[in-house]
């Protein structure tokens, strides 16, 4: 899981249920918490005098809904699409008779894609629109998984999910940008995990869904199925208008004034637009190069890090090629292959849902770095399943449990906390810059898991491709360990001030009780009085 998680100025947690390349941050006012975008023009065109027409409360609550439900389906295909392949593979590899290079391939351009879809997502949005970067996402996904689905050849079906992959890159960007700056506030923190909980609960329909069908092995079917709700969800997107941050954007202030009484009946709309246009003119400038010098490098060091390695620890071998890890653990027949995966995935909601509720009390470092522990433990456990040689009984559910254990855990820790600290680490200025950044090294480690995996499972066996996975989950728990502040009662200009000073906390600040990292300032983090 860029997304409106890694712009958000507000210090608090996000759910963020599978991949983070689908983070999304939860924006609690229109006036600040808007994504910033450099390089834009903005109107300053005067607002008119004259008072919207004003919906009834009813309608504009039910618009804001639809905008959110309108995004939440469209985090559905999202799901769908990133873990279809999951099953598919198993019977198209022995269609086209696939090497293992061939099966890495097969996942990797979709990611490849979706790099190049991430990088012009944001700009695409701007130029077009909000809206019309999510119909350009919705009529895509129709298109090129039913081509998919009808590919004669893995060279047809490569080149295919390589533009399906685009078109998920930019819905990685447009849609929860979409659905932030179109709901109100009373529901923008729910539409926004809605969106999230989508995202996850499509993963877990493929695999359903491939385990009804792996019976018959009808790939294409598992590959296909999502064109229909994603050509349907384009009749209520014609309907909608674009957002009203776009509008400001435009210069089309008296739309964005129309648009904001439409969806939200308890502001002042003319306010409203008028803090956007704003914030807008406050939060233009930051640039790439600005995050490689002092005062910010240190930040750009740590999220570009959390980014990478919360990828390379290896939680989308297990989306994209867990019905292979079962077999390889001794699981017999596609029922099993295909349907334990989908438990492992309704755990891996259940800990995105506990880390929401506990991670303002305990902490986020506590949780990042116990997500982190638990997924070393675990990968060290499937190092010894495997290492094991002929898996039969109880061993193989060790192994299950550990699979599912290592996928709730890296929910509970990366997938919930990376998008927050990326939001945390940077002025408004450069919020966006940095996370695009972040992204780019999670989609590159993304990438080498999607193509590698499967050829290193192969050669080097599963004890072996488990132990590196586990070396590199120690890195990252080391690396988070040194690096990782506890911001827990920070606010965004003390945590800023912490990059600013070198990793350590100002003697000014005056927090409630949080926990000092390695490199905090044990007297700055110590309890104090109000």
């Amino acid at each position: 899981m860029p997304d409106i998680r890694k712009i958000s100025h507000v210090a608090r947690p996000r759910p963020v249920t599978q991949c983070p390349e689908t983070p999304h941050a939860v924006p609690q006012t229109r006036s600040k918490d808007v994504p910033p975008h450099k390089g834009l023009r903005m109107s300053t065109a005067p607002l008119s005098a004259t008072p919207p027409p004003q919906p009834s409360s009813t309608t504009a609550r039910r618009t804001g809904r639809l905008f959110a439900l309108t995004g939440a389906v469209v985090g559905v295909i999202y799901g769908y699409d990133t873990g279809s392949i999951s099953g598919a593979l198993v019977f198209l590899s022995k269609d086209f008779h696939l090497t293992e290079t061939e099966k890495g391939l097969v996942n990797s351009v979709l990611v490849f894609g979706s790099i190049l879809g991430a990088l012009i997502g944001g700009k695409l949005a701007d130029a077009l629109g909000r809206k019309a970067a999510m119909l350009i996402v919705a009529g895509s996904y129709a298109v090129f998984v039913a081509l998919s689905a009808g590919a004669p050849n893995v060279e047809t079906l490569d080149a295919v999910r390589f533009l399906l992959g685009v078109a998920i890159g930019i819905s990685i960007v447009a849609a929860p940008l979409y659905v932030a700056e179109s709901t109100p506030a009373r529901i923008r923190g729910a539409s926004v995990a809605a969106y999230q909980v989508a995202t996850v609960v499509g993963i877990v329909i493929t695999y359903f869904v491939n385990w009804g069908l792996s019976g018959g092995g009808h790939w294409r079917w598992m590959l296909g199925l999502s064109a229909i709700p994603a050509a349907l969800v384009m009749i209520p997107l014609l309907r909608l208008p674009d957002t009203p941050r776009w509008y400001v954007l435009k210069g089309q202030t008296e739309r964005a004034v129309e648009v904001m009484a439409t969806t939200d009946p308890d502001v002042d709309p003319r306010a409203e637009v008028a803090s956007v246009q704003a914030a807008l003119a406050a939060e233009s400038g930051g640039s790439v190069r600005s995050l490689l010098r002092k005062p910010y490098a240190r930040a750009a060091f740590f999220v570009v890090g959390l980014g990478f390695f919360c990828q390379i620890t290896g939680i989308n071998a297990v989306t994209y090629y867990s019905p292979q890890i079962f077999e390889e653990m001794g699981f017999t027949g596609s029922g099993q292959n295909f349907l334990l995966p989908s438990f492992v995935e309704l755990a891996s909601l259940a800990a995105a849902v506990l880390a929401i509720l506990i991670i303002d009390r305990i902490g986020r470092r506590v949780v990042l770095l116990c997500g982190i522990g638990t997924m070393a433990v675990m990968l060290a456990v499937l190092t010894v399943v495997f290492g094991m040689g002929d898996l039969h009984g109880a061993t193989t559910w060790v192994g299950f449990g550990a699979i599912l254990l290592f996928t709730a855990a890296f929910n509970f820790g990366f997938g919930s906390l990376i998008w927050v600290y990326a939001s945390e680490a940077f002025p408004a200025q450069l919020r966006s810059t940095g996370a695009s950044v972040m992204l780019t090294a999670d989609l590159v480690a993304n990438l080498l898991i999607a193509q590698f995996f499967p050829s290193l499972m192969a050669r080097a066996g599963a004890a072996a491709t488990f132990a590196g996975l586990g070396v590199l989950a120690l890195a990252a728990l080391v690396f988070a360990a040194f690096t990782a502040p506890e911001t827990k009662g920070r606010h965004l200009e003390e945590i800023q001030e912490y990059w600013r000073n070198g990793g350590s906390w100002p003697d000014t600040s005056v927090p409630g009780p949080v926990g000092a990292g390695p490199f905090d300032n044990p007297a700055a983090s110590s309890p104090s009085t109000p």
